[in-house]
């Protein structure tokens, strides 16, 4: 009876302990050869829709660019170390329960300094190695691949959609929170840039433009967004205005430009979740 007793209370350690394992494994951590022999790293999640995605036109997963510098700092789980506050970084588990799969991609080991990818988010370069992803995961998931970029990340998401062609090319872009503005005359170069610098009329697949009423942040006003729907050829294209969130004063200055704030769409991270979803299959936000 002891010794039965000890193999019960064992095999109740090993599953709890196997249990904390997986529910700390935010995706599986994939790493490519990029640009001038850098790695590039990403966290994937499969696409889970089962019969539902077959009948809404096959599994899709969405490729996910954070703001900021851009560096996730990946952990040998796939969970982020920095940027654990984006929106998109949040929004994963909504999207993984909307049957989608999930690619969060991380910066090239050789832009894993303080400015992060910086002014190479324009980079021709960077828009090929994220083709290089976008080719892998569709032949590993035999679905479609659209490129979601929020604030700084948006940039990225808009270089690969205008550069690149063929089984690289996403078949769907989203933009959220859009960077619009820069800063010209800034100590660093790189901090002019936005969307508007990109070749937009290049950009022919469905695109979905998201922001909120009440995003503060000077870099993504959300007056702008409509010049971004004006210059780009999708076949689907709609702009989309969030209102409502938590009643709480605005944040100013840089605080308004991150996650957890109207900018990061604070507290309606699954409702805007649900617009992109139904956007993806084909309906509207």
């Amino acid at each position: 009876m002891r010794r039965f007793l000890l193999r019960t209370a064992l095999g109740w350690l090993l599953a709890t302990a196997g249990l904390a394992l997986a529910a700390e494994r935010c995706g599986e951590v994939v790493g490519i050869e990029a640009h001038d022999r850098s790695t590039l790293r990403y966290a994937f999640v499969p696409p889970s829709g089962g019969q539902q995605a077959l009948q809404a036109g096959g599994p899709v997963t969405l490729l996910l660019l954070a703001g900021g510098a851009g560096h996730l700092d990946l952990d040998a789980q796939g969970c982020a170390r920095k940027l654990k506050g984006n929106s998109l970084v949040r929004s994963i588990p909504a999207f993984t329960e909307a049957g989608f799969g999930t690619a969060l991609v991380d910066a090239p080991s050789d832009f894993h300094g303080e400015d992060g990818l910086g002014g190479f988010r324009t980079d021709a370069r960077h828009a090929q190695d994220l083709g290089q992803v976008i080719a892998g995961l569709r032949t590993r998931t035999r679905g479609t691949v659209w490129v979601v970029g929020t604030s700084r990340g948006a940039i990225s998401a808009a270089n690969a959609a205008a550069r690149l062609a063929g089984p690289a090319a996403p078949d769907g872009l989203v933009l959220t929170s859009a960077l619009m503005a820069g800063q010209a005359g800034a100590k660093k170069a790189w901090v002019a840039q936005s969307v508007y610098d990109l070749p937009l009329e290049d950009i022919t697949v469905p695109v979905l433009v998201v922001g909120h009423a009440a995003d503060t942040c000077v870099r993504s006003p959300p007056n702008l967004m409509d010049r971004i729907v004006a210059r780009t050829r999708g076949p689907r294209q709609q702009l989309v205005t969030v209102s409502g969130g938590p009643a709480r004063p605005a944040p100013v200055g840089l605080d308004a430009c991150e996650g957890r704030s109207p900018h990061g769409f604070v507290e309606q991270e699954a409702e805007v979740a649900a617009g992109i979803a139904r956007f993806v299959r084909g309906g509207r936000y």
